[in-house]
């Protein structure tokens, strides 16, 4: 585990080897319970907003955020094969088997590496999206490393919740990468406007702020595909689900065009005493306006472990 300049006064910042081929990028703030914060396909760790991690640290957590394998300061795995995303995504649909160079399982694997580098031996999971994916599997494989579970617009992947995907949003999802950094500052604008609807607004130059970051750091559209592919490959966790025995929360919102709302009750239902929360207007966003609402979900989440 090597150490890196944290970007930020009371952050530290590292590189723990998971796996043979696998090295994460992370980054800690604050005393306290561990808290895990897992990010979505593609996303780099930065889009946890380093004020809302502040929030949370402040809240008496050590807050954990990482690039998983193939993103950001991450390793690539430029070695292994790019599946297509269309054939992935028709294949998926039709319930085929998708030879994925990886799954969540692998993901997950890795998040429990970083855990024994940094010392954790339970912590409290939020997921967002892939990232609430990857937490259901961390819940459901390594239950005794999972303090409390906080899935985030995701879905336990039964493939009738790719069937509600709105056009517009995988459009925006699969469009072409970005080949510059000028680009990049615009897609990301383009996506999560997209991807957010229209009730809670977008802060643009946040969004430029973390593009320029993230594309400075390592952009990686094969690191993307193989992602997706990941989450296609991984099937359904409904039945699996039922065995979590965690405290845990389900955050969705109302308007989410990427990952259906039913995906969201869904999960709830599959995980036996999980608590429902689906926000009106909410997207497949985590704007400045939910955070508070987020963030004492999360709160009340782990209380709930701890009593």
């Amino acid at each position: 585990m090597n150490a890196v300049p944290a970007s930020h006064a009371g952050w530290r910042s590292g590189r723990a080897r998971v796996g043979a081929r696998v090295e994460l990028a992370y980054d800690e703030i604050g005393e306290g319970a561990p808290l895990l914060l897992i990010m979505g396909i593609g996303a780099q760790r930065v889009l946890w907003d380093d004020r809302l991690c502040l929030r949370l640290a402040e809240r008496g957590y050590r807050v954990i955020r990482f690039d998983h394998r193939d993103t950001g300061e991450s390793s690539r795995l430029d070695h292994l094969p790019v599946p297509r995303p269309l054939p992935t995504l028709v294949r998926r649909t039709a319930g085929l088997a998708i030879d994925a160079p990886y799954d969540l399982s692998d993901m997950a694997r890795d998040v429990i590496g970083l855990c024994d580098q940094l010392g954790v031996e339970r912590a409290h999971v939020v997921g967002c999206s892939m990232g609430g994916m990857i937490a259901q599997h961390l819940a459901i494989e390594h239950p005794t490393r999972v303090a409390s579970l906080t899935s985030i617009m995701s879905a336990p992947g039964a493939r009738r919740w790719f069937l509600l995907t709105r056009p517009r949003a995988l459009r925006a999802l699969l469009a072409r990468p970005p080949r510059d950094l000028e680009e990049g500052m615009e897609h990301i604008v383009r996506m999560f406007r997209a991807l957010g609807g229209d009730h809670y607004d977008i802060d643009p130059e946040r969004l430029r702020l973390v593009a320029r970051l993230s594309y400075e750091r390592g952009h990686s559209p094969r690191g993307f595909l193989r992602q997706l592919a990941a989450i296609c490959a991984s099937g359904d966790r409904t039945a699996a689900l039922a065995r979590v025995r965690a405290p845990a929360a389900v955050i969705h919102g109302k308007d989410d065009p990427l990952i259906s709302v039913a995906a969201g009750r869904a999960t709830a239902r599959a995980i036996p005493g999980s608590r429902l929360h689906v926000i009106p207007g909410m997207g497949h966003h985590l704007p400045p306006a939910l955070w508070d609402q987020v963030i004492g979900v999360i709160a009340a989440t782990t209380a709930r472990a701890r009593a």
